[in-house]
Order: C-alpha cells, then structure tokens, then sequence
C-alpha cells in the first residue's frame, strides 16, 4: 500500500480518535498523593500500573462511542495491555538510542493537530479538556508518537532498499501482461550442436549442457562456466545477451524465463536452434523510454483500523453509521478529520491522484467499481476498514521513470511494514516481560 497509508500522530490523536502510546507514560509518579496502585505488567525494568491499564481502556471506550461492538472485557484488557507493554519496549529502545524530542516539536506538532481540526491551540485544550483529557499526557503522547515514529525510522525504514529488479517485476505484473511487459537480461551457456546432426552427437551436447546445468545447480559460479565452456559470442562477458524487450526473444527463451525471477535458472536444459542451453535470467526492469496511459482515480478515504480495543464488528459498524450521514447530506472530508486513523485525516482523508497498483488489491478493486461522487461499503484490507469517496477519474501519460518511482516507494512501504513487524517480534522476544493481570495481589 501506499505509504500515504501509514498512521502517524496526526491521525490518531484527532478528536474522537485519541490513542497515543504514552496515556501511561507516568507510571507510579503520577498518582496524585494515592496509594502505589497494582502493577499489571513488569516489562524490563519498568512497569505499567492498574490504573494506567484503566485509563486506556476508558479512553478507547470513550473513543468508539455508546453502542459500539467491544470484545468481552477480560479480552479487551488483555489486547490493550499487550499493545502498553510493546508501546514501552519501543519507548525502552528510543531512550536507550538516545532518541530525543524537544519541547520545540512538540508544540509545533500540537499546532498542526489544532489546525486539522480547525481550532486554535486554546480552542483545541479547551476541547481536550470537556472531553476530560489531561493536557500533559496529551503532550506526552504527542511525544512519545515522534519517538516512536524517528525509532521506527532509523532501525527499520532506513534499512530498507529496493533493487530494480523488483521494481521491473512489480510493473509488469501491474500492466496485467506479465514478463512480456519488461525488457530481460538472458545469460547462458551454448554447447552447439547443428540441428541436422546424428543423434549420437545431439546426445553428447546435450548431456555437457546437463553436466552444467548441474554445476550451476550445486553453487557453481555461472559467468565463470560460461566463459569457459560456452560456446557462444558473449561467453567472454560471462554469457550476458543484454537487455532487451522480452516480446522479442525466440519462444524457448520466453518459455524458458517466464517465471523466473532475477538470479534464477532454468530448471531444465533448453533446446534450441544453436544446440543445448543453460539459462539464467541475470535481470528485469520496464521497457526503456516507454510511456503508457493509465487511468488514475483521484479519491479520499476513511480508515478504521482493528486491534488496540477495536473489533472488526465496531469498526464496520462505526463505517456504516458515518457513510449513512454522508448520503444525507453531512461532509466527508469533515468526518475524516474527526475519525479517520491514518494520515490522510488531516486533509479530509484526501489521497489525491492514485496511479493503477499504487494501493492494495482490495482497495484498488473497490475504488475502481466506486461511480464518481458515492461512497463506498467498507472495505476490509490489511490495514482495517475502509470509506472509499471517489471524486473524479483522468487518463494521463506516464513514463516509463514516473511509472518506476511508484513502483520503488510502494514496494519499499510494504516492505517497511512486514520488516518492521518483524522487528518488534524480535524485541518482545528478546525482552523480559512478566504480566500479572490476572494476579490477586
């Protein structure tokens, strides 16, 4: 998905929507004279407390609003204590790294929060405050949400690249077209043979083409094999035939390469009409200088997202009730702003012009049937639930650079995702973590 669809700040503590990590950033210091509540969780060397556990709990019943489909208490709580005890290990890491955010950027971002809701910064504390939260965790939060946002940045998404390669493979698979779309770079090694010569010599060149095929197999170095046994012209660079368009080959090497990816071999020999051959698909990438039309959908959204407290029935349920309000007359963009939880919120879940492939399948097939001007059902994808608000469509050129460019950042945010998923698996795992929930004492 598109990296427009990621969850920042800005979405998540709108009004209405206010979840940021560090509601319990005060553990024990801010009990106000009370007695040291029960510790609930023990992560490292820090701890999250009952009443910590009790205010992000009445936060999000307070967020999803009367009516609103919540799993059974003890596993509500057990959800969101497991989302207090990650949010920590990652506040634990920032501070540890050396992770620090200002008073400066705090302010400025509180600022960018008040005018997405169309309110001074006065106007929006007195808001905070009638919906009976504290000024200070609000700011906390806000703080701990950059922390988080600058540790993801540096430990994870600044770790990512994208080879052309994957970029060639990911438009032709857009294009609906498959390898015929790009341009591939075929290796091989040639044992010629004519293809009117006696059998027991066909059989002889096939049989070194399978010896070497062998070798490739068990880890052999291909360019090195083939400049020394290919009897090709290009052996001498290692067997390369360059890059060209795909749609041109002979129907053995477009057979051959179909499904390979970059790196790969041909499981078999192949026959041609200079002997026997061992393939390799040394590279892909978009045909060269090529333009293309596509329609792009310029459309707005509304996300709901699910875990942290939210069950997919609530999250469907709160998409219907605003997508009946919007027919009636009310504003999308205004209730994107007040409930959407993704960064888009801020401009009324405005996505812009999106090029075919830029957003998830799901999404992407929904938008595509949307008529312009209705408002679509919700629409489950791996990042919640969706309100999809299709406001106009154009065709327009895009070369073969631009088409590239999208590709690179769309790939990369995906695989920013899952690495960063991965990444917190392995700091809870590598963590201590003790939770007394269910303890009597």
């Amino acid at each position: 998905m598109s990296t427009r669809f990621r969850a920042p700040l800005a979405a998540l503590v709108l009004l209405g929507a206010l979840q940021g990590p560090a509601a319990h950033a005060q553990a024990l210091s801010d009990t106000r004279g009370q007695p040291v509540d029960r510790i609930v969780a023990i992560v490292n060397n820090g701890v999250i407390t009952q009443r910590q556990l009790d205010q992000r709990v009445e936060m999000i019943r307070r967020r999803l609003g009367q009516g609103a489909q919540l799993p059974p208490d003890d596993q509500l709580r057990s959800q969101v204590l497991n989302q207090m005890v990650l949010d920590d290990l990652q506040l634990q890491r920032a501070k540890e790294g050396g992770i620090t955010v200002d008073d400066g950027e705090v302010d400025r971002t509180v600022e960018r929060l008040a005018q997405a809701n169309g309110m001074t910064v006065t106007q929006f504390r007195n808001r905070l405050a009638a919906e009976h939260v504290d000024w200070d965790s609000f700011r906390e939060d806000a703080r701990n949400e950059l922390l988080l946002t600058r540790l993801r940045q540096r430990e994870v998404d600044s770790r990512i690249t994208v080879s052309d390669a994957e970029v060639a493979s990911y438009l032709a698979s857009q294009r609906g077209s498959g390898p015929a779309a790009s341009e591939v770079n075929v290796q091989r090694i040639v044992f010629k043979v004519d293809p009117n010569a006696p059998a027991d010599q066909q059989q002889a060149a096939q049989q070194r083409a399978e010896a070497a095929l062998k070798e490739v197999q068990g880890g052999a170095d291909f360019a090195r094999l083939a400049k020394r046994e290919s009897q090709a012209e290009e052996a001498a660079k290692g067997g390369e035939m360059g890059f060209q368009a795909a749609d041109t080959l002979s129907d053995e090497y477009r057979q051959a390469v179909a499904n390979l990816a970059p790196g790969q071999v041909a499981p078999n020999v192949v026959h041609t009409s200079q002997g026997y051959e061992v393939v390799r698909l040394a590279g892909r990438r978009a045909q060269s200088g090529a333009n293309q039309s596509v329609t792009q959908t310029h459309a707005s959204h509304i996300l709901i997202r699910i875990g942290n407290g939210t069950s997919e029935p609530a999250a469907r349920n709160k998409l219907l009730d605003i997508k009946r309000q919007v027919e009636a007359g009310g504003d999308f963009g205004a209730f994107a702003r007040a409930n959407s939880q993704d960064g888009s919120a801020a401009t009324g879940g405005d996505l812009g012009w999106i090029n075919p492939g830029q957003t998830v399948p799901e999404f992407e097939r929904a938008m595509n049937r949307l008529p312009i001007g209705q408002v679509s059902d919700p629409i489950r994808t791996e990042y919640g639930y969706h309100l999809i608000l299709v406001s106009g469509r154009r065709q327009t050129q895009e070369s073969a650079q631009q088409q590239q460019e999208a590709a690179r950042q769309t790939i990369g945010a995906r695989k920013a995702d899952q690495a960063f998923d991965d990444w917190l698996r392995q700091l809870r795992d590598s963590a201590y973590i003790q939770y007394k929930l269910d303890d009597d004492n």
